[in-house]
């Protein structure tokens, strides 16, 4: 038997999972925790993917490894290979200044046109302006930009600083993959390249792709990651990048490209074209694979790259599963309570809508409105329609995100529903009742690690898996138009706040 493994290196901790490379069946699994924050030292990922290693069992019977990581972050290095300042995450939004500045100089149609996206904070390219306009005497030092994933890909291979690596600080052994490419704001999904003029105007320096050797280069000029593509190797693991004894240690391990996490995910689900994905996370996102590039100078919809070889549009909700526990607060319940009272009330809530835009919305982009309740009267007052009406409206909101996609000229034939909180029964059959899809809720799974698993298993045999994947309920369609209907007319009236 074969083992390949996979890194879902997230916001939150590290996962790796190791599978049967013939039919993807889970072998055994590890994890460890990331540190809390908005901006995290590479180091923490390092020694949290080393104990998630250790509590995997080891790599020492593994053919092959692929990272999947959490997209848009930051890692500045100098020419020594160390890092210039912690990783700004995407989560981090000092940078919203600079997007918007971003794209008054550039214009959201051209950026669009040239990237697949607007820029938000999320993206890197308003974080390397950010470091540019801020800290100028560390943007000085700055040798290469590169994201999480390629990172940890780098480190494996045994490069980094020259006193804690054993090849050392060779940036132009840089890679990446095109899906986290594009989630950048300076690399095309459509042409397949960086765009160099937008990296310098955003950070006011030549950039360059990195050679794959080393040789001489102007040393003002950047380094960003070479580019590779589905099922490409990106080398080997360093038996001694750890260190000797350590769990890394053992025979070749293959090395893939690693990829972004949600299209690591799409991998993990075999997703193919006319699937919609929504996870229901902290925040909510809605994508889908697509056979063409997007670009949305609204903004709404980023066009993204999977890392299959096709494309990867997406949605963002800012308010996912929080809608849910928030609710659940106020009636002084848990989850399994919440069901029950949402299953006890009719499809509509009574005429109850939330309009659950507690943090600010992304997906519409309202980042200073309010959630609320509307249609409440002595009647439509029960708690079993306010459950209810907590999960129709997380449900509608992540809607919005399909119609996005669907407005980009995205096909949609079936919907697949993924996160912790949609293995709740009244999630489920509410689905059923929202989209206008077939809904089908895989088994619960380290979806990102396992994508990533499956390239390490393309890599190592030259062909992309086809893993089944495990259906965990599949609920019987039925369409109710009427909820939705009455959730856009109560959210056409929220004010947008200041």
């Amino acid at each position: 038997m074969t083992l390949v493994a996979g890194v879902d290196s997230s916001t939150q901790s590290c996962k790796v999972v190791v599978l049967d490379a013939g039919s993807g069946t889970l072998v055994r699994e590890g994890r460890a925790a990331h540190p809390d924050g908005t901006e995290v030292h590479p180091d923490h990922w390092w020694r949290a993917l080393s104990a998630a290693f250790d509590d995997a069992g080891g790599l020492a019977d593994v053919s092959a490894l692929s990272v999947g990581g959490q997209q848009h972050g930051m890692v500045l290095l100098d020419h020594a290979g160390e890092v210039v300042r912690p990783a700004l995450l995407w989560n981090d939004t000092r940078s919203a200044g600079a997007a918007g500045a971003l794209t008054d100089e550039v214009g959201a149609e051209d950026f669009a046109r040239r990237t697949g996206l607007v820029p938000v904070a999320s993206f890197t390219i308003t974080k390397v302006r950010w470091v540019r306009d801020n800290e100028p005497e560390l943007a000085d030092r700055v040798a290469a930009v590169v994201l999480p994933h390629d990172w940890l890909t780098w480190r494996l291979r045994g490069y980094g600083p020259a006193d804690s690596s054993p090849l050392g600080p060779d940036l132009d052994q840089l890679t990446t993959d095109r899906s986290d490419a594009s989630g950048t704001g300076y690399w095309s999904p459509s042409s397949g390249e960086y765009d160099l003029d937008l990296f310098k105007l955003a950070f006011g320096r030549d950039a360059r792709e990195a050679a794959g050797n080393a040789g001489p280069c102007d040393p003002g000029t950047v380094v960003l990651p070479r580019v590779l593509g589905p099922g490409d190797s990106a080398g080997a693991i360093h038996p001694g990048c750890f260190g000797p004894g350590t769990a890394a240690s053992g025979p070749r391990i293959l090395l893939g490209a690693g990829a972004g996490d949600n299209a690591a995910a799409a991998l993990g689900l075999g997703a193919q074209p006319g699937d919609v994905v929504v996870s229901v996370g902290t925040s909510g996102t809605v994508f889908s694979v697509a056979s063409r590039a997007v670009a949305d100078p609204s903004g709404t919809v980023a066009g993204f790259a999977d890392a299959s070889g096709e494309y990867l549009p997406i949605a963002v909700t800012l308010n996912a599963a929080r809608v849910l526990s928030s609710v659940a607060g106020i009636l002084g319940v848990d989850f399994d309570e919440l069901s029950r009272l949402a299953l006890d009330a009719e499809p509509g809530a009574g005429g109850v809508v939330l309009v659950p835009y507690f943090e600010g919305e992304r997906t519409p982009n309202l980042p200073h409105a309010k959630a609320s309740f509307h249609g409440l009267s002595i009647a439509s007052s029960t708690r079993s329609n306010l459950a209810r009406a907590a999960i129709e409206g997380m449900l509608c909101g992540l809607s919005g995100g399909l119609d996005s996609l669907r407005a980009q000229g995205g096909a949609a034939t079936r919907l697949l529903l993924i996160g912790g909180a949609v293995q709740n029964p009244a999630v489920q059959a509410i689905a059923a009742q929202v989209f206008d899809l077939p809904v089908v809720i895989p088994s619960p799974g380290e979806y990102v690690a396992r994508g990533a698993a499956v390239q390490a298993a393309w890599a190592h045999d030259g062909n992309r898996p086809q893993w089944s994947v495990a259906v965990n309920a599949a609920p019987e369609p039925d369409f109710q138009p009427a909820i939705r209907q009455n959730y856009l007319r109560a959210s056409s009236h929220i004010d947008p706040g200041n």
